[in-house]
C-alpha cells in the first residue's frame, strides 16, 4: 500500500521559515506529480504548489516568492521551503502525489495525513 507522510511542521514566529518534507513508501512508482495543499480552519483545501514532470514547478499567488517546492525523485520524496512565514500561512499541510503504483497498475492520487504549521508571535 502507498504511504506517504508529512514531517517538518511546527510553531514559528511571522518572518521565520520551516522546510516540509513528504516521503512516499510502499511500492515501486511513476510519480507525475507532487503537490503540497493547505487547509485552515473554516477555509477549504487550496493547492500551494505542485512539482510536475520536467521540473515544472507552480505555485499559489499568496505564496509566490516565498516558498520554493523541490523533489528528490531518487528518494521519492517533495519538499516544502517556507521562508517570510505569515500568521495566514497558519494550516495543516498536506503532501499529495498524482503517481502510478506498479505493483498493481493503478494510478490515483494519494494523501498524507497533514501537518500543522502554526505561524504566530
Amino acid at each position: 500500500q502507498v504511504q506517504l507522510q508529512e514531517s517538518g511542521g511546527g510553531l514559528v514566529q511571522p518572518g521565520g521559515s520551516l522546510r516540509l518534507s513528504c516521503a512516499a513508501s510502499g511500492s515501486i512508482f511513476i510519480i507525475y506529480a507532487m503537490n503540497w495543499y493547505r487547509q485552515a480552519p473554516g477555509k477549504q483545501r487550496e493547492l500551494v504548489a505542485t512539482a510536475a514532470s520536467g521540473g515544472v514547478t507552480t505555485y499559489a499567488d499568496s505564496v509566490k516568492g516565498r516558498f520554493t517546492i523541490s523533489r528528490d525523485n531518487a528518494k521519492n520524496t517533495v519538499y516544502l521551503q517556507m521562508n517570510s512565514l505569515k500568521p495566514e500561512d497558519t494550516a495543516v499541510y498536506y503532501c499529495n502525489a498524482d503517481l502510478k503504483d506498479l505493483r498493481v497498475n493503478k494510478r490515483q492520487d494519494y494523501w498524507g495525513q497533514g501537518t500543522q504549521v502554526t505561524v504566530s508571535s
